[in-house]
């Protein structure tokens, strides 16, 4: 596969996370060296495609429950470039009115997806991190489409895991939204019978410049939610599809009371 020229600023010596995840579902915004990551990726955990893919469809229904449960403003935190059936796309399929905030912290993939959604009033892209859960709230608030007095959707898709303790930040999140609202997380995992296998992809994310990854358990993704109602995550995810990436991912969705 040839690569295009990259857009200005773009690093194609380094491997890029939301550009992995874009190979592994079957897009064109990738260069070389984030192939060859998916690769040593792919080596060690030969279902990661299939997982991402997986990742992608619980998503999806997750964002289709909380549309038929009358969720019209979603937030879609560490969204990563616009792909397959964004958060928009889906949602407005059950909700022709919802309104979504997708926020990065990397300013290429915030320029490139604002190019996407140039032409639609009713979606924004914000450049924030989630390290600063203050500047996520306020600049989502600031696009005019979040109003937090409303119980709204909030997506942490495979985000988390790039941070080293983002517990308190995932608080005032939180602490932030209406009652009513329903946060969706999915997350990478550890289990001591793939740690090897963990390692070696937490080597392909870490650069000189840092980064790097932070699976964690099942019980430790499930602290995230705090004291939200937690939903059965086999009404968003089959059984079988739970045993065969357990130890690669694990999602779950829960509502504010």
């Amino acid at each position: 596969m040839a690569d295009r020229n990259p857009p200005g600023g773009v690093d194609v010596s380094t491997p890029n996370s939301a550009r992995i995840y874009d190979y592994m579902l079957g897009g064109k915004d990738n260069f070389a060296v984030d192939r060859a990551a998916a690769a040593e990726i792919l080596n060690v955990f030969p279902e990661s495609r299939e997982g991402a893919r997986a990742n992608r469809k619980f998503l999806g229904d997750a964002v289709r429950f909380m549309a038929r449960s009358g969720i019209r403003q979603f937030l879609d935190i560490g969204a990563g470039l616009p792909t397959q059936d964004n958060v928009h796309q889906v949602a407005r399929q059950e909700a022709p009115d919802a309104r979504v905030v997708y926020v990065d912290r990397d300013p290429v993939v915030c320029v490139h997806g604002r190019a996407i959604l140039a032409s639609d009033a009713g979606v924004s892209m914000v450049e924030a991190d989630l390290a600063d859960g203050e500047k996520v709230t306020a600049g989502a608030s600031e696009t005019g489409l979040i109003d937090w007095s409303q119980p709204l959707g909030v997506l942490m898709a495979g985000v988390l895991h790039h941070l080293p303790d983002p517990y308190d930040q995932v608080a005032k999140i939180r602490e932030a939204m209406a009652p009513g609202s329903y946060l969706v997380i999915s997350h990478m995992t550890v289990q001591e019978s793939r740690r090897g296998d963990t390692d070696v992809v937490n080597d392909t994310f870490t650069t000189p410049r840092g980064g790097g990854l932070f699976p964690r358990t099942v019980e430790e993704i499930d602290r995230f939610f705090g004291d939200f109602e937690r939903l059965d995550t086999l009404d968003f995810i089959e059984a079988s599809v739970l045993r065969r990436f357990a130890a690669l991912g694990w999602g779950g969705v829960a509502r504010k009371p």
